[in-house]
């Protein structure tokens, strides 16, 4: 078993992560409201910062869970999740605008929905 209150924790930092995602990505209606300007470009620059965060959390909550936590929601790709977090630290200058508004639009929603659930369920 692991600790909950540290699990909780991480857990809470990662939804607080998703939330200013989504937030953050709410007026992004296409690609080019990344790419076209310069508060695009912040936009982007500050929700890659948030991706790196909360891919490194995920990682973290493997090491503290044994493992054991996120294999319980399969819904997620957690290895793409936790992933991510590598691909923007280490490849930023090539990354591809279009890849981050596919995961903010099509993955930060479950992915905050699945968190939400974990926490739930921890505190049950």
């Amino acid at each position: 078993m692991y600790e909950q209150e540290l699990t909780l924790h991480i857990l809470f930092q990662i939804n607080e992560a998703t939330l200013k995602i989504l937030k953050r990505f709410k007026s992004i209606t296409t690609v080019d409201d990344f790419t076209g300007t310069e508060h695009g470009m912040e936009k982007l620059d500050s929700i890659c910062m948030l991706l790196i965060a909360l891919g490194e959390a995920l990682k973290n909550l493997d090491k503290v869970t044994n493992k054991e936590l996120l294999i319980q929601y399969p819904q997620i790709d957690w290895k793409k999740a936790k992933g991510m977090r590598d691909i923007i630290s280490h490849h930023y200058f090539e990354m591809d605008a279009a890849v981050i508004y596919d995961v903010c639009q099509s993955k930060i929603p479950e992915l905050s929905y699945t968190i939400n659930k974990i926490i739930k369920d921890l505190e049950t």
